[in-house]
């Protein structure tokens, strides 16, 4: 009998995964279901372009099932629970799924109904998100009305999906008012709960500098309490205010739901506890998570999702055979950073490391915190490679899970400014 491979969640992560343990086993040894609650996959990176009319919704968006090699099972069907003891999925449709590994790649949800006010007056209206396929093209309508007064992004709470998406929403958007010609008319503010523009220090400041060189504010340490939405205004729990015409809102994120429901499986905001170097979760030895659903202390982004990827697929194959696991995903995270007019920044950092100058993969390549149009064409060029190599399983050649320290510029090294443009 065939081992039995529950993956749930048909996203990048469980993606990733089915593809490439389908082309490690034969569906003679393991058997391979995928469980998402529709099927419809968004190439969440192509969300940031639609509000300013770069990309369409349409553009962005394939099949679940299309994406996944043969000899893998697809459901549609929604996951209502984990039972953790007897190894076994409960579907909303009334099916249960006996398994003997399971992959969590659920990710994560928004939960804009957690924060005060916030989908009350004005929701869709003068508060949008762009995070969602619906509030993104929401949103491009309602800046291709907007000609002046005050606009604000605003980081409700982390951990985020794409932590430096709404700096480059904040970048784009002072691009596309200059374009338009109303930069003049225009207010742009950037608030976050973080104390400063980013979670690393050096790439803190690159972006702090940049935010101040375009005119955008930059509001730290600011937690969100409440919205209105009839008076313009959020309020901190401090009870500080920042007014706006219009809000560009980045939800509190939580797990999915099932977790909740999952006795043992997940924490307080339905995450699930992982170790942080071999992703076999704390729950049971037999379940392992990928990407935005673990509690991991790395960046809820696609790229940490693919360099775990690497590493997962060699575990659960280790597990299966009744090996010690690979301990050794480092955190390994990297990001463009669209900073508009054609240009980008290129971050590289893992666990230990935060993101420093130099250039990615080695001396000769891309370069990191360091304003280019080179960065912009890779982040541009990013959408076929994910389509085309990482959800198909491919290895892309020179990118490996470990994080590159060949051509990063350690504060010893004399490096550049870090700062200036290319």
């Amino acid at each position: 009998m065939p081992q039995r491979l529950v993956i749930l969640g048909g996203g990048t992560g469980g993606t990733i995964m089915a593809n490439r343990l389908r082309k490690h086993y034969g569906a003679d040894e393991l058997t391979i279901t995928v469980v998402d609650r529709d099927d419809t996959h968004v190439y969440q990176p192509g969300l940031l372009f639609v509000p300013f009319g770069h990309v369409h919704v349409g553009d962005i968006v394939r099949p679940r099932h299309r994406q996944l090699h043969h000899h893998i099972d697809f459901r549609e069907d929604e996951v209502s629970a984990v039972d953790i003891e007897a190894q076994t999925v409960s579907l909303a449709g009334g099916d249960t799924l006996d398994y003997d590994v399971l992959v969590i790649a659920t990710g994560a949800r928004l939960l804009p109904d957690e924060t005060e006010g916030l989908t009350d007056a004005g929701w869709m209206e003068r508060i949008f998100t762009f995070y969602t396929p619906e509030g993104a093209a929401a949103l491009a309508e309602a800046l291709a009305r907007f000609d002046g007064g005050r606009v604000v992004v605003n980081v409700v709470d982390l951990p985020i999906k794409c932590p430096v998406a709404p700096l480059e929403f904040s970048f784009l958007a002072d691009a596309y008012f200059t374009e338009r010609g109303i930069r003049d008319k225009v207010e742009l503010t950037y608030v976050t709960p973080l104390d400063g523009a980013f979670t690393k220090p050096v790439a803190s400041a690159t972006l702090s500098s940049m935010l101040g060189d375009k005119g955008i504010e930059l509001v730290t340490e600011f937690n969100t309490g409440s919205v209105d939405g009839d008076g313009g205004r959020i309020v901190s729990w401090d009870e500080r205010e920042v007014p706006f015409d219009l809000l560009v809102t980045i939800p509190l994120h939580g797990g999915a739901e099932y977790v909740g429901r999952s006795p043992g499986l997940g924490d307080e905001l339905d995450f699930v506890p992982a170790d942080e170097h071999t992703l076999q979760s704390k729950a049971k030895p037999n379940i392992f998570v990928i990407g935005d659903a673990s509690n991991l202390p790395a960046s809820k982004a696609g790229s940490v999702t693919h360099f775990e990827g690497e590493v997962l697929t060699e575990n659960v194959r280790r597990f299966l055979a009744g090996e010690e696991l690979d301990g050794s995903y480092d955190g390994h995270a990297n990001c463009f950073i669209e900073t508009g007019f054609g240009k980008a920044l290129l971050i590289d950092f893992n666990y230990e490391t935060e993101p420093l100058p130099g250039h990615f993969p080695a001396k000769v390549g891309m370069p990191l915190l360091k304003n280019s149009r080179l960065n912009h064409l890779g982040k541009l060029m990013f959408e076929s490679v994910y389509w085309h190599a990482l959800l198909p399983g491919r290895d892309v050649p020179g990118i490996a899970a470990a994080m590159p320290t060949s051509g990063k510029e350690h504060p010893d090294d004399d490096a550049p400014d870090a700062a200036t443009d290319a």
